[in-house]
């Protein structure tokens, strides 16, 4: 088992209520996306599933079963491939209803290995609104013997029905140290340099700072910060968007779109007055149009050229240049 690292305050607290021996049917575990709730919740449920079935630590057998997703007692519902026979493709929008349905053949039944069975949902935040109605039913009148574990990045956006019958269990942001010792657990390749780039690119969430593992993130982080300062020949804009454009750039193009909102958001913060407001127009800007850049498939040259203008833009209005 891969370490866990950060928030044991939550842990703790968890693991207490699960000794208390009147666990609540349905826990939200709710904070930034990448700080290890999925894979917290994956692990207690092995631990409830193999304590209850009398197995003691590590579950070997509850372990194998869940891994192999063949535990009778234990569903995970998250996004499926838009292709089946795609698996590595693109996910689907949302959790659908006839995903929550499939439950309800388990409901009708015990618990096989046990007096428990585990529900987890990764993420709550994407289940769309039939299912979140249908699973509601199940949390108002929860099957006997069943926990939920439900897995929100934005639990103000959820039915407030589905947040009050729920537990909160909070999860923080990672210290960078833990950031950095997650990394080198699980990326023992990675020489210093680059886990020193992910860790400033993770803002305290391991799981962010993966997904841009390889890309160079510190050479796309100092193109960003080179644009900022200042293109008056739009060589540095032409540089970039050639850099990546094309198929096989596609990883560095996301993760461009992703890292210059962040770093507006950081030069926001040394601002005040006009140039704040400033900061803070480039900032909107910056995000619809990465927002849209990918789910309209804007021309990914054109995009990096419109969004290098803007950070170039802010030379002109900096305090400080």
């Amino acid at each position: 088992m891969t370490p866990i690292y950060g928030n044991a305050p939550a842990h703790a607290a968890f693991a207490a209520a699960s000794r208390g021996g009147t666990l609540h049917h349905a826990w939200l575990f709710a904070g930034p996306e990448g700080v290890g709730k999925a894979r917290y919740a994956r692990e207690a449920a092995i631990r409830m599933l193999g304590e209850a079935a009398g197995e003691g630590a590590p579950m070997p057998r509850t372990r194998a079963l869940v891994d192999a997703g063949s535990h009778p007692d234990f569903r995970i519902l998250s996004r499926l491939p838009k292709d089946a026979e795609k698996p590595d493709q693109d996910l689907a929008r949302s959790v659908t209803i006839a995903q929550v349905r499939t439950l309800q053949p388990l409901f009708a039944t015990a618990p096989s290995m046990s007096s428990r069975r585990v529900v987890l949902i990764d993420s709550i935040d994407d289940l769309e609104r039939g299912g979140a109605n249908a699973l509601l039913k199940n949390l108002e009148e929860p099957p006997a013997g069943t926990i939920f574990l439900l897995v929100s990045h934005a639990p103000g956006r959820l039915l407030p029905t589905i947040r009050s019958r729920c537990r909160l269990l909070r999860f923080e942001r990672l210290s960078d140290e833990d950031v950095a010792a997650a990394i080198r657990e699980l990326r023992p390749e990675a020489e210093n340099a680059e886990v020193e780039a992910l860790v400033r690119a993770a803002d305290g969430a391991p799981g962010k700072a993966l997904r841009y593992a390889g890309l160079d993130i510190a050479g796309l982080d100092a193109a960003i910060a080179g644009l900022a300062e200042g293109d008056p020949n739009n060589a540095r804009r032409a540089a970039l968007a050639k850099a990546l454009a094309g198929k096989a750039a596609a990883p560095r193009y996301a993760a461009f779109l992703e890292r210059v909102p962040s770093f507006i958001a950081r030069t926001a913060r040394q601002r005040t007055g006009p140039a704040l407001a400033d900061a803070i127009a480039a900032h909107a800007k910056v995000r619809e149009i990465a927002g849209a850049a990918i789910g309209l498939s804007l021309d990914p040259q054109a995009t990096i050229f419109e969004i290098g203008g803007i950070v170039a833009g802010l030379h002109l209005k900096d305090p400080i240049g």
